[in-house]
C-alpha cells in the first residue's frame, strides 16, 4: 500500500480521511494474507478518493502564484512610485 503525501492527506475532509483510513487498514489486512490482487484494487479506490484533495492542494498552489503575481505587481508599482517621489525631490 502507497500512502498519500501529507500535504494531501491534510487536505482531505474528515470524511475522506475516515474513508482512507479504512481503506488503508484494509488493505494492510489484505497484505497480510497475501492476497495482493485485492489490494490492488483497494490501492486504485484509494487513489480515487484522494483525488479531490490533490485538486485542492493544486488550487492552493494556484492561488499562492496569483498573490505572488499580485504582490510584485503592488511592490514594482510602490517602487515605481518611490522613484518618482525622489527625482522630485532632487528639482
Amino acid at each position: 500500500m502507497r500512502h498519500c503525501s501529507v500535504q494531501v492527506r491534510g487536505l482531505l475532509t474528515r470524511e475522506e480521511l475516515d474513508r482512507y483510513n479504512a481503506l488503508f487498514e484494509v488493505g494492510h489486512f489484505l497484505e497480510a494474507e497475501k492476497r495482493y490482487d485485492l489490494v490492488q484494487t483497494v490501492q486504485k479506490e484509494i487513489d480515487i478518493l484522494i483525488l479531490p484533495a490533490i485538486e485542492r492542494l493544486k488550487e492552493k498552489g494556484r492561488q499562492r502564484d496569483r498573490d505572488t503575481e499580485e504582490y510584485l505587481a503592488r511592490k514594482a508599482q510602490m517602487e515605481a512610485e518611490l522613484a518618482l517621489l525622489r527625482e522630485e525631490e532632487e528639482e
